[in-house]
């Protein structure tokens, strides 16, 4: 099972830059109508059959479909929301961790049965999820975009390429910055567990306790904290708190293993509140400093590559984790204070950029014969 998600996973961040392509190319509704129905279909193939290799194929479209949906939502809300687009995307974030924490109450109750005929409705209901916003989508009207400008045969053909984010040194430089910063999901997922379980005298529930925290911090201060970083100014001036955040993070992580039951509860709660914080600043940074680093003629192509920051991070973050777990204590200092130091990188990497005013170039034109 776990080869099979690893394979899936795999082909499945592909997702995020064809998506972004695809969407600077085509309407954005359409797309993300085509996404969700392919989610949709994957999770009821899943169901259809026991063959390893067809298995692989349906997990690896569905992961397909996840990685570009991130990607064309993001985009939406640049297209549609304009300056609110970090409001919106904060909004967003809030009501999807509402749902992942229902959807893992369901999967929790599945478990509980103790049957596996629960598990088909699972998927069934996943995709019905995947079909229902499909049918929202459709009520949606067509965000306005510059890098798809309707002309008529009469009217001269475009001069200038389309911008490609590949041969951006900086904006690569960038997302390689991302891909750290987003290690904060992997401490959640495994840093965490295996610290409690193994260095700390913590009782081992708290480990889920802390998962229950960091969702609840997410939906309560992700909007309210969206309006500190609305702004590219603002949301590169983030970027300070950020690298303070991660580093308390380590140094509360570090102290918990040098304490008892209750100094350890207490450390190891303050470092998943930091951790949780850094979370919802990143969000709030990222969403901004993407957007405003991608010409506006390419802003799907770019945002496709900046995906990829999540997807690397979800294949080097266990392994960086596993090795400040292993260094021994002061390894989680030397972990936040490396993401720290990232954020100090990024800090300076896109000044020079944002003092830019000349970014963008004429925009691509789509014929009309």
């Amino acid at each position: 099972m776990g080869t099979l998600a690893a394979t899936a996973g795999a082909i499945g961040i592909a997702g995020a830059p064809l998506g972004g392509r695809i969407a600077d190319r085509f309407p954005l509704t359409r797309v993300l109508i085509a996404v969700q129905l392919l989610r949709a279909l994957s999770s009821l193939a899943l169901l259809t059959t026991n063959d390893y290799t067809l298995l692989v194929a349906f997990a690896a479209a569905g992961g397909l479909g996840d990685r570009a949906a991130s990607v064309l939502t993001r985009l939406y809300a640049t297209r549609a929301a304009g300056p609110e687009r970090v409001r919106y995307q904060a909004v967003q974030r809030t009501v999807a961790n509402a749902g992942w924490a229902l959807g893992g109450l369901t999967a929790a109750a599945a478990l509980a049965l103790g049957s596996t005929a629960a598990y088909p409705w699972l998927l069934a209901g996943d995709a019905l999820s995947f079909l229902a916003s499909a049918l929202l989508t459709l009520r949606c009207a067509e965000p306005p975009s510059v890098s798809r400008t309707v002309i008529t045969w009469k009217d001269p053909a475009p001069g200038a390429k389309t911008p490609s984010p590949w041969r951006d040194r900086t904006y690569l430089a960038y997302v390689a910055t991302e891909t750290v910063l987003f290690l904060d999901d992997s401490v959640f997922k495994v840093g965490l567990p295996l610290w409690i379980a193994h260095a700390t005298h913590a009782p081992h529930g708290l480990a889920p306790l802390l998962l229950v925290l960091n969702n609840v911090m997410v939906v309560a201060l992700q909007v309210p904290l969206a309006r500190f970083g609305t702004t590219t100014a603002a949301a590169r001036a983030l970027l300070l708190p950020l690298a303070a955040a991660f580093a308390l993070a380590g140094v509360a992580m570090t102290l918990s293993a040098s304490g008892g039951t209750v100094t350890a509860t207490v450390l190891l709660t303050a470092a998943a509140t930091a951790f949780t914080l850094a979370e919802i600043l990143h969000a709030t940074v990222s969403w901004e400093l993407s957007v405003a680093l991608a010409p506006e003629t390419a802003q799907g192509t770019y945002l496709g590559v900046h995906g990829l920051a999540q997807s690397a991070q979800r294949s080097v973050g266990p392994l960086a984790v596993t090795a400040a777990i292993a260094t021994g204590p002061l390894g989680w200092s030397v972990f936040g204070a490396g993401i720290a130091l990232t954020c100090a990188i990024q800090h300076r990497l896109i000044h020079g950029r944002l003092a830019r005013t000349a970014l963008s170039v004429p925009p691509v034109t789509v014929s009309e014969h």
